[in-house]
């Protein structure tokens, strides 16, 4: 990712069967029908302003175009090259299976997309009901009614 041109962070993620030392981690394997988010970094100047998040929500896009149904990733209670499990907990993953060390989380797009389709919905049908009132029309009130001609 790039800001104003300047490198800002990256994120990795594959198909597992192309990650085979996850294979290491006690919590594995990963789900067949999840894609495996390795690690992310976004460098300390551009710290804190939403990029980590923007990059987890771009791989979850590509991965929606691709038909994978979810990300997985391995948590860490320390630092070290795996992210942490609060801050994949922040995005929205769970714990699939837990350890104490490095447990396995997952986030599953489809629920992702299934509420973002509902929240667009919404927002759809909400947009249609709702209406900006025209200027210099005249308003309706029970004191002030419409004539039958001023209906028409």
């Amino acid at each position: 990712m790039y800001v104003d041109g300047v490198p800002a962070g990256y994120v990795l993620y594959a198909p597992p069967m192309y990650v085979p030392r996850s294979l290491a981690f006690p919590t594995s394997p990963v789900s067949a029908d999840a894609v495996l988010l390795m690690t992310a970094n976004i460098l300390s100047e551009f710290s804190g302003g939403g990029l980590g998040r923007l990059l987890v929500q771009s791989v979850a896009k590509d991965l929606t175009r691709r038909g994978v149904k979810a990300i997985e990733a391995y948590g860490a209670s320390a630092e070290g090259c795996v992210l942490p499990v609060t801050y994949l907990e922040s995005l929205g993953f769970v714990t699939v299976r837990d350890h104490a060390r490095h447990p396995r989380l997952r986030l599953d797009l489809r629920t992702t997309v299934t509420w973002r389709e509902d929240v667009e919905g919404a927002w759809g049908r909400l947009v249609g009901v709702v209406r900006p009132f025209p200027a210099g029309a005249r308003q309706v009130s029970p004191t002030n009614r419409l004539t039958p001609d001023e209906v028409r």
